[in-house]
């Protein structure tokens, strides 16, 4: 009897030893997942980190071209510093560039820039609002005008052609029988000069990232 004790005893202990073997095989295995599982963590985080500023300075680097619809903050001046234009205390303008809905100059300005980008660009007249023409300046006889307006220089009016669509004039001199009116823009022979600053391109295409 003594000896089966001592051999069940032994068969126990036996057996204990291979439980907390196991178990101990058990824990390191888990610990070893647990850091697995957090160094994978980490890595996966710095990871797309990365690949979100990867993706920031992508859409930032991303440069404007024809097609695209970019909004712009701008400061428009002549060469004698006055200032004609400005965008400050608005919204900045919007835009697509190469659509004709700004000025050719405006539209090689900001080809190139990229978002957050600043430059001063000079727009020779030929590319901002052209040259005066002289078939736009024309006398008016002073007795069409209503009795009770009194032309002066500088005076802007709105007039109408025979297709009946109004275009804008200004009055340049008045003399004893007519009036001199210039149906030129009032920038048309200005060289222009622009601040401008690239606040987005919308619709920048950025790196997308699967987790």
């Amino acid at each position: 009897m003594l000896h089966i004790g001592i051999f069940e005893a032994r068969k126990l202990t036996k057996n204990t030893w291979g439980y907390l073997i196991q178990r101990l095989y058990f824990c390191r295995s888990v610990r070893f997942n647990l850091n697995l599982t957090f160094y994978s963590s980490l890595y996966r985080a710095d990871v797309l980190d990365k690949f979100r500023n990867l993706s920031t300075q992508q859409k930032n680097m991303q440069q404007v071209k024809k097609g695209d619809t970019v909004k712009v903050h701008y400061h428009g001046k002549l060469t004698n510093g006055t200032t004609f234009d400005s965008s400050a205390g608005r919204e900045p303008l919007e835009f697509e560039v190469g659509s004709g809905m700004v000025i050719p100059g405006f539209d090689d300005g900001v080809t190139g820039m990229s978002i957050g980008d600043k430059k001063t660009i000079h727009i020779p007249a030929d590319q901002a609002y052209g040259q005066k023409e002289e078939h736009m300046i024309m006398e008016f006889p002073r007795d069409r005008f209503p009795e009770d307006m009194v032309p002066e220089v500088g005076m802007q009016l709105n007039m109408s052609n025979g297709s009946g669509q109004n275009f804008p004039v200004v009055i340049t001199e008045v003399r004893e029988t007519v009036v001199v009116l210039d149906a030129n823009h009032p920038l048309a022979g200005e060289d222009l000069i622009f601040d401008l600053e690239l606040v987005a391109i919308n619709g920048a295409s950025s790196l997308i990232i699967t987790p």
